[in-house]
């Protein structure tokens, strides 16, 4: 009797091929869970916020909000380096909401993709004010008003 039957035939199928994990998919992972960090308001700069509202406006220019505006990555075969751009809400301690989120995207990115996350950099862009409108809040109150009229 055969106590490891896989040997047989090369080895456990797990272990039999590649995987190879494209930067989208580490980048929409980290986006994922950087948002998911009470404090962060929106991740990308302010122009691209504004662009990025624009484009998800075009016809035929992809749905939904970009889950990867404002980040960035370089994925190796066993690694990832993650660069994130965020907006904090005022009043949240700046440094706790960038602590919590390198601890919510490295230990998402170590568990869905499996890479190791050497660094996770964040640069706060800016802060979003409580008495300021977003701008892509803004544009859809626009946008509602061409539709009415």
């Amino acid at each position: 009797m055969t106590e490891n039957a896989g040997a047989k035939y090369g080895g456990a199928p797990g272990s039999r091929g590649r995987t190879t994990i494209a930067d989208v998919v580490v980048e929409k992972i980290a986006g994922m869970a950087a948002r998911d960090v009470l404090g962060v308001h929106a991740l990308g700069s302010g122009f691209a916020r504004s662009m990025g509202s624009m484009r998800e406006r075009m016809p035929g220019a992809g749905s939904g909000k970009s889950v990867t505006r404002g980040v960035g990555v370089e994925v190796g075969e066993l690694q990832a380096a993650i660069d994130l751009e965020i907006v904090v809400d005022y009043g949240v301690s700046i440094t706790d909401v960038a602590g919590a989120v390198r601890e919510n995207v490295i230990s998402a990115v170590e568990r869905m993709a499996g890479r190791e996350v050497v660094e996770v950099n964040i640069t706060v862009s800016d802060v979003k004010l409580p008495d300021e409108e977003d701008e892509e809040d803004e544009e859809d109150e626009r946008e509602e008003r061409r539709r009415i009229q």
